[in-house]
């Protein structure tokens, strides 16, 4: 793709991204979501595959169908009660259809089922985009939204979310797949404390992305598309597979690295609020999450590629991409576990 049309596009993502942000009126909102919709419909096509396409018709099914939800069910609300802001959805069934389609946008559980499939058939930086960017004007919007929500259905989609994320990345081989039920899974972890603190939420919005982040980048020097391409991983760039097993088991939420600050918050705050079934379920539904992180880190770094000559072949040549955001992105995804307990104070005084 020409790089000033590549510019242009990005540019429309952050607008769409910010007038979101911006926006209290539910009209600017949505304009905000589809202008980002649209932005990322010519990114994802860029490689002119069949399944590129698919992927990009998917999305864009989805994404205008739960527009026309956000729309009808903002409409319904300023009918009945007079208001358009965001702050003000006081009809309960207004609330509910916005909530669902905004489920639907991020793919949060069962409204999942797109986002595995259309991450399949994108290339590994148009699938970081879709896993992060494009998640944060919804996710913001869902904040803004669940305290008018009923507990019961955002706890109960949240758990769903984590389960469905766990069980359903089990039985994957792909690695773009299995980044997807991440990435349900950490939707779960991130909307099930919306209503409790949303300090916390945006913080484990914040640790996903970077961690997240981290993993596409480094399965992208790493050109690991499959479990049968990581078993090279280890003899082409041994110091990045050692990073990427990391940060694969950052992402899991295991100590002492930084995905663990997350999860260790959002179930002590479960727990102090008197939902310890609750924080149990959560923490079960995180093992099953760690054990396919286990299964790439395995391919990654215990697995051997066959040698059948002396010579170095084609896949031990040196990469030539750029590695500055990939270096940011994994130091933070590894090492922020100490600055715990300033963010607990900083939470504590807001």
């Amino acid at each position: 793709m020409n790089p000033y049309a590549t510019s242009f596009f990005i540019s429309a993502l952050g607008l769409g991204t910010a007038l979101t942000f911006s926006s209290s009126h539910w009209l600017l909102a949505w304009m905000g979501l589809e202008i980002s919709t649209l932005a990322i419909l010519p990114l994802m096509t860029q490689e002119h595959s069949p399944r590129a396409v698919e992927a990009a018709a998917k999305y864009f099914i989805i994404q205008a169908a739960a527009a026309a939800i956000i729309m009808f069910a903002s409409t319904t609300n300023a009918w009945l009660t007079g208001s358009w802001d965001i702050l003000h959805l006081y009809h309960p069934a207004s609330a509910t259809f916005v909530f669902m389609a905004l489920a639907l946008k991020v793919g949060l559980a069962p409204a999942h089922f797109w986002l595995p499939e259309v991450t399949q058939g994108l290339s590994l930086t148009t699938g970081l985009i879709l896993s992060t960017w494009q998640k944060l004007a919804p996710l913001i919007l869902i904040l803004q939204v669940t305290p008018t929500l009923n507990p019961t259905l955002v706890q109960t989609m949240a758990v769903t979310s984590m389960l469905v994320g766990g069980w359903g990345g089990m039985s994957q081989t792909q690695i773009r797949k299995i980044l997807a039920y991440s990435s349900i899974a950490h939707l779960g972890w991130i909307v099930i404390v919306s209503q409790i603190s949303p300090y916390l939420t945006l913080l484990a919005l914040t640790m996903y992305i970077v961690i997240t982040t981290a993993t596409f980048l480094a399965m992208k020097m790493s050109t690991a598309y499959s479990f049968n391409t990581l078993a090279t991983a280890w003899t082409k760039t041994p110091g990045l597979a050692a990073l990427t097993t990391l940060t694969l088991l950052s992402l899991g939420g295991l100590p002492p690295l930084s995905g663990f600050m997350t999860k260790w918050l959002i179930l002590r705050e479960l727990t102090n609020q008197g939902l310890p079934l609750m924080a149990s379920f959560a923490a079960l539904t995180a093992l099953l999450s760690l054990y396919f992180y286990l299964r790439i880190c395995y391919a990654m770094a215990l697995t051997a590629f066959p040698h059948t000559s002396g010579s170095s072949p084609a896949w031990r040549l040196p990469s030539n991409q750029t590695s500055l955001l990939l270096a940011a992105a994994i130091i933070s995804a590894l090492q922020l576990l100490p600055v715990t307990p300033w963010l607990l104070s900083t939470c504590s005084g807001n």
